[in-house]
């Protein structure tokens, strides 16, 4: 992709939404823009945890960074802020977390798809209020504390978010469904930084409080202590089969939110290791194999396609894609479905192993 980073430098005393986690990401991004003749204006977002007396409990105990919002996280954002001179304000997202997210979550779960908070509540929970409450104080620019980059294709005349300069951070995957009259708009500042550096940065600033708290998790919503629980409560167990590949039963299961394609650990059968091959919540089974290339694809259906710019869709486009957060990305064909644009099929240039319903498949030029 042609193009290049902007606007990070030069604020000229112009005012910026930055959203505050509490955490050392979101704080150096607020000093790098404070540092960049930025004014920061800094946000904190109020979300609900999952409602159980033990997964509260577990949250207040693991001292983990941004396990959402906190009143310690926010009492921290609100003491950097005032260190910094910025405007500090608390915007109550409980109710579009619980709809957006939450809810989402558990329906997944339920149609025996495996789900992706992350991806949509950046784009329909903490992006969209962050811009809410820039445009209720006429202000143009949002940040946040995110590893990638925003850039402008001359090419094709839109913006475009890109790979930061720590790979080993990147968090492109998880922006990917963000429109471009958004992208037109946000500052990654720390685009151009490693971890390392945002650390060093943060500690020459006498900040510490970021050596005691650990990085928060896919769902931060729920402790892994209590992920179980959650399934139980909300989802329900419904015991089942599970299947080799004849279509013989070879042991039993509690509920298909359990499982995940690709899955090797927890199944419970001797002889292993197995892997989840499939789910069919028509009867209920689970289906799995010792050999590992049965759950290779070459090809995926895709639906609810998204792209950052109009200009895409309905064409054949060669691309890299990534089929979840923590997969390589791959030579692939994106195919149009001849009367859909929110359909299409993405053919990979090498088998991706676990293609997962309900994840997403993200794709990268250049």
């Amino acid at each position: 992709m042609d193009g290049k980073s902007t606007r990070i430098k030069n604020g000229k005393g112009q005012k910026i939404v930055v959203g505050m986690s509490g955490g050392v990401d979101s704080t150096a991004a607020l000093i790098i823009l404070k540092k960049n003749g930025w004014n920061p204006v800094g946000v904190s977002l109020e979300f609900p945890t999952w409602e159980e007396e033990e997964s509260k409990r577990t949250k207040r105990e693991s001292g983990e960074e941004n396990i959402q919002s906190t009143s310690v996280s926010i009492e921290r954002a609100q003491k950097i802020c005032k260190k910094y001179g910025c405007e500090h304000y608390i915007v109550d997202a409980a109710e579009c977390f619980q709809k957006n997210v939450i809810e989402y979550t558990i329906n997944s779960l339920k149609n025996s798809q495996t789900p992706n908070p992350c991806i949509v509540c950046n784009r329909n929970t903490k992006f969209f209020h962050l811009f809410k409450f820039a445009d209720s104080k006429n202000i143009k620019y949002v940040s946040t504390g995110h590893y990638a980059k925003i850039i402008k294709s001359r090419k094709y005349k839109s913006f475009f978010v890109a790979i930061p300069k720590d790979k080993s951070k990147d968090q492109t995957y998880y922006l990917s469904l963000l429109p471009q009259n958004w992208l037109d708009r946000i500052i990654f500042p720390l685009g151009e930084f490693t971890k390392k550096e945002i650390y060093e940065m943060v500690k020459k600033e006498n900040i510490n409080f970021y050596e005691n708290v650990k990085q928060s998790q896919d769902f931060c919503f729920i402790p892994p202590k209590v992920m179980e629980n959650f399934l139980e409560k909300e989802v329900g167990n419904k015991p089942g089969n599970i299947i080799d590949k004849e279509g013989k039963i070879i042991g039993k299961h509690n509920g298909l939110q359990y499982y995940t394609i690709g899955q090797r650990k927890k199944i419970g059968l001797p002889g292993g290791p197995y892997y989840v091959v499939q789910k069919n919540s028509a009867d209920n089974t689970v289906m799995v194999s010792k050999n590992k290339q049965d759950i290779g694809k070459n090809e995926a259906k895709l639906s609810d396609v998204f792209f950052s710019t109009s200009i895409f869709y309905g064409k054949r486009l060669k691309v890299k894609a990534k089929i979840r957060y923590q997969s390589k990305s791959v030579s692939a064909q994106i195919i149009p479905v001849t009367g859909n644009d929110k359909i299409c099929v993405v053919k990979f240039k090498e088998p991706q192993q676990a293609v997962t319903p309900g994840q997403y498949c993200v794709f990268y030029m250049g």
